[in-house]
């Protein structure tokens, strides 16, 4: 059958949208790959219908029009990531006669309904005329269900006869015609993008894929102004509550089971604690969060609220949800808020959960949430106690929770046996778990702790609670106790309900001085008394938390603007591009430009990702907006960096050597999910960014403990100890020196990071304070960077290797900052040693250490099939140390993409993972292109990776961008190593 052609008025629609749209509103006719069939157009029409009757009664039976190529050798359903929603519809078998088609006259009504459509189910399409082909409109009327969003251009020869016609017809009228029928003539490109039909022929030949459509743009890359806004497409787990290194870890763990991304998929949660929260509207529950109801049997007004979309920023995580006729938002506020050291030092987030009538109308609404005990404890078979206070005092039996509204009610529960300083699993075995609530202008206020199946079933046949405190305290996996709070506004159209949640230890910390193993309080305490007091301010503290929040944030969009308005990649070219060259597998490919006049080709069958058809580097991924790639990067790493740290009072005598100042904090940090020590230095190290750009004090606070240990004589060996404790939270060191020998990793970061310090503060003192252990760690490197044998890095799941490339020259860069240091502190015999050292060093590792075909440096020395990202060369750009050539960053920039992958660059030659924190740091020595090749890499992966855990800095650059299984399967999760997510903006610092 000869191909048919469709002139059409409509907009576009995103085929992932439609997928969402058909499995959300239930509309089970349809087959979301194939709207074309007249059983889906039927279906659509119906729901329309029903969703939007205003619109629809002014708009005849919408047509869904699939582009479709059956030359093509892989003839699949769809053929675009979008199919084409139509109010009017030209047909014809060989060709279009434009200025006829859109010469139809269209009513206004229909064209103000066909915009109210379009506003609500594709915002922001633009509405026009467009031609497209189906190659076989037969075949079209099969329910194709296949699963890739793939297939061909717009066909080319009708695209030559638009174009003819357009010229044909030159008049002014036809301008006018135009302009009058909203733009203009369009036609349809894989890039998303629209182009007027005289560039059609220009377009010939170029295919976008599907992967170029995952991110939202919403202004131009050369913009002096962006509004960033992260719609998580596919994140792995959102942060929920993370500002305790306990709570952080719960709430992330026991994520939301409903909550889905805005592709429709499913947040995965894998942990037994799974909070349940139910909101009541005219007497249907709709449970939005957790899996609660699965305890009950089927009620018929009980049902799942429907998923409607995921967004986050530094500070929050926002689900939405439809409830019958009210929306629901749930809204996570874990603040971080790094230069308010009290606010910061609080182990407590935020859950604010909103209904809106979408109907204009009030309806009776309440709300229901609990929380159970397995949150207190890994194993189900220890007993649990609990105990509800109101305000500082405990209810015992039953209260009537309406005596007083202003209070806040505070479920406390626990290990019946705690065992001090103690974790199991990543679960504190000591202290409280507390959950809070007020009632907040609720016509009814309720509690009630008991088994959870009772407790929900009373909930959802009567919308409240019996204000009774279970005093049978037994395991999680007894009779599951649960602790809940119900809230009833009775017929409102808006109201809010707000919790507060966290895991809260007093002490937090035991820690080793001259004076012997001391335990140490939170700051908080010192900043507000006691643990009621402090729950109490924080509930209180909402609106400031939020102002202070905002401001954050804003901060944060305005630098990550600033730093790309600066350090754009201009790469445009004034040329015509020529045709790619043949590429083996071009039938399964895509070939184009990009935005920045590169040529392209892609192999979505492989994982070589874009690539140069001229050379056969890699580029980055095209028309994705770096800048918001990198937003998006940042924001999400923002909350998981401050959930590992905690800060605590100082004891009141401090190491020998201390500062002794006991009006600032100690801050000590968990290595999660990996080896779990406490201030690993090589953790600290590459999540520095984040602590220079936000507060450098912070830093300082952080290698505080370390130089007291060590400068109190506790410590034996003569480099940097490794952490300063086995398992957090116990930091007593290693007074035996048998802590992970990574001496020249260690030496050389503490150094670097004191030295960092000071450029960011100006603060000599600080360096006056350390000298002779900085002095120390350097003799250390001098005898050991230049040829560091068989030592470790910090990328020790790699194993050892003889004469690290990447190992060598981080002593070397410290050892060139010990220089600049002896200058500070007035020490000039020094200094003169140190930098002639250095410079002595760097000749010899130059030829140790770059190929001699002086494309790139190796793995390790002289080893010539190898390669590594050079990331330490990264704080020689960031403190302005002239150790490093320009060349040197020059040639690293240029090979980088000559290995490339689809996520990224691999860590080195032996493996195909990569690190994301040493990524960026890469990136940031890398010119704008090669920079942007990592950026654009790492964003994509964030959208599209297999992984279903908190954000992982360990990940494979291939296939589905999942956790490495090679030689043994690593599942590192939630780190604060993403600090060095913030390598670009502490450069601008």
């Amino acid at each position: 059958m000869p191909p048919n052609a469709y002139g059409w008025s409509g907009f576009a629609w995103d085929r992932a949208d439609v997928r969402v749209f058909v499995v959300l509103k239930e509309v089970d006719d349809a087959a979301p790959n194939n709207l074309m069939s007249g059983r889906s157009e039927e279906a659509m029409n119906q729901k329309f219908e029903e969703l939007h009757p205003a619109a629809m009664a002014n708009l005849p039976p919408l047509r869904f029009i699939e582009p479709l190529n059956p030359n093509s050798e892989k003839f699949n359903y769809p053929s675009e990531p979008y199919v084409f929603v139509a109010d009017v519809v030209v047909q014809s078998e060989d060709f279009i006669d434009v200025t006829q088609t859109m010469g139809a006259h269209i009513p206004r009504t229909q064209l103000e309904a066909l915009t109210e459509l379009r506003d609500r189910i594709a915002p922001g399409k633009k509405i026009g005329w467009y031609v497209v082909h189906n190659g076989d409109p037969e075949i079209a009327e099969q329910e194709r269900l296949v699963e890739e969003d793939d297939g061909n251009e717009v066909n080319d020869d009708a695209a030559d006869r638009v174009e003819e016609a357009i010229e044909a017809k030159s008049s002014q009228d036809l301008d006018e015609q135009i302009g009058k029928q909203m733009g203009g003539l369009q036609l349809h490109d894989k890039s998303g993008e629209k182009e007027t039909a005289t560039k059609a022929s220009q377009k010939k030949g170029k295919k976008r894929s599907k992967f170029m459509n995952f991110f939202r743009r919403h202004s131009k890359e050369t913009s002096t102004s962006r509004d960033f806004i992260c719609k998580c497409l596919r994140v792995m787990l959102d942060p929920l509550c993370v500002l305790a290194v306990y709570a952080g870890l719960a709430a992330a763990q026991h994520a939301l089971t409903a909550a889905k991304d805005s592709n429709g998929n499913p947040i995965p949660a894998y942990s037994p604690a799974r909070p349940p929260a139910i909101v009541t509207v005219d007497g249907v529950s709709y449970e939005y969060l957790g899996t609660g109801s699965t305890t009950l049997p089927k009620l018929p007004n009980l049902q799942p609220a429907k998923p409607l979309t995921v967004s986050y920023d530094s500070q929050y995580s926002n689900f939405t949800f439809a409830a019958g006729p009210v929306e629901i938002t749930a809204s996570f506020l874990s603040s971080v808020l790094p230069k308010d050291l009290c606010r910061t030092s609080i182990p407590l987030s935020y859950l604010t959960t909103s209904v809106q009538s979408t109907d204009n109308a009030d309806h009776d609404i309440q709300f229901y949430s609990d929380v159970n005990a397995a949150w207190a404890a890994f194993e189900n078979n220890v007993t649990i106690q609990w105990d509800l206070y109101k305000g500082q005092n405990v209810i015992n039996g039953s209260d009537n929770a309406m005596g007083d509204s202003t209070s806040t009610y505070s479920w406390f529960f626990y290990l019946q046996q705690a065992y001090e300083f103690a974790e199991e699993m990543d679960v504190a075995l000591w202290g409280n778990f507390t959950y809070s609530s007020r009632p907040l202008g609720a016509k009814n206020f309720s509690f009630e702790s008991g088994f959870s199946g009772d407790l929900r079933y009373q909930y959802v046949m009567q919308h409240s609670l019996q204000d009774i405190v279970d005093a049978d305290y037994r395991p999680s996996a007894t009779r599951e106790p649960v602790f809940a709070y119900a809230h009833d506004f009775g017929s409102v159209s808006s109201a809010l309900v707000r919790y507060t949640i966290g895991s809260v230890q007093q002490p937090i910390v035991r820690y080793l001085t001259s004076q012997g193993v001391v335990p140490l309080q939170p700051w908080w305490s010192q900043c507000y008394g006691s643990i009621y007091q402090m729950i109490d301010f924080h509930f209180s503290d909402f609106e400031q938390t939020q102002v202070l929040a905002s401001q954050f944030e804003s901060q944060l969009k305005r630098d990550v603007d600033t730093y790309y308005s600066e350090n754009m990649a201009m790469v445009y070219s004034n040329s015509t591009p020529n045709a790619p060259p043949p590429y083996a597998n071009s039938t399964q490919g895509y070939n184009g430009t990009d935005e920045y006049g590169n040529q392209y080709i892609f192999d979505p069958g492989n994982g070589y990702g874009f690539l140069d058809p001229q050379n056969f580097t890699g580029i980055a991924i095209p028309d994705v907006q770096e800048a918001e790639a990198y937003y998006s990067i940042v924001a999400l790493s923002t909350r998981q960096i401050m959930g590992a740290y905690t800060l605590a009072i100082p004891p009141s005598s401090g190491g020998s050597n201390s500062s002794g100042d006991a009006t600032e904090p100690l801050m000590f940090q968990k290595e999660v999910s990996s080896d779990g020590n406490v201030n690993t230095v090589d953790v600290m190290y590459p999540g520095m960014p984040f602590f220079l750009y936000a507060n450098p004090d912070l830093l300082r606070y952080n290698m505080e403990p370390l130089y007291q240990n060590e400068e109190g004589g506790f410590y034996p060996n003569e480099y940097s100890m490794h952490d300063l404790g086995s398992h957090y939270p116990n930091a007593t060191g290693h007074v035996e020196g048998d802590d992970e020998y990574m001496p020249v990793e260690e030496s050389g970061n503490m150094i670097l990071m004191s030295y960092a310090y000071y450029i960011f503060t100006n603060n000599s003192n600080y360096l006056r304070l350390h000298y002779s252990k900085l002095q120390q760690f350097a003799s250390y490197l001098i005898q050991f960077s230049l040829t560091p044998g068989n030592q470790l890095s910090t990328d020790d799941f790699a194993g050892r290797l003889v004469n690290q490339t990447n190992l060598a020259i981080k002593g070397i860069v410290g050892i060139a900052a010990m220089s600049e240091i002896a200058t500070i502190v007035n020490d000039p015999a020094s200094a003169q040693n140190y930098s002639s050292t250095a410079s002595s060093f760097f000749s010899q590792w130059e030829n140790y250490a770059i190929d001699p075909s002086g494309t790139h440096t190796l793995l390790s020395y002289q080893w010539r099939s190898s390669y590594s990202l050079l990331y330490n060369i990264y704080p020689a750009l960031l403190l302005n140390l002239s150790i490093i050539p320009d060349s040197l960053y020059e040639m690293q920039s240029a090979f980088y993409p000559s290995v490339s992958q689809i996520f990224g660059i691999p860590l080195d030659n032996r493996h195909t993972y990569t690190k994301s924190d040493e990524s960026l740091w890469t990136a940031a020595t890398c010119q704008p292109e090669t920079r942007r090749l990592f950026v654009n890499g790492l964003g994509y992966w964030l959208n599209v990776t297999s992984t279903d855990r908190p954000f992982t800095d360990l990940f494979e650059t291939v296939g589905e961008g999942g956790y490495p299984v090679s030689p043994a399967p690593v599942y590192f999760r939630a780190r604060p190593v993403v600090g060095g997510h913030f390598s670009l903006l502490a450069l601008e610092r």
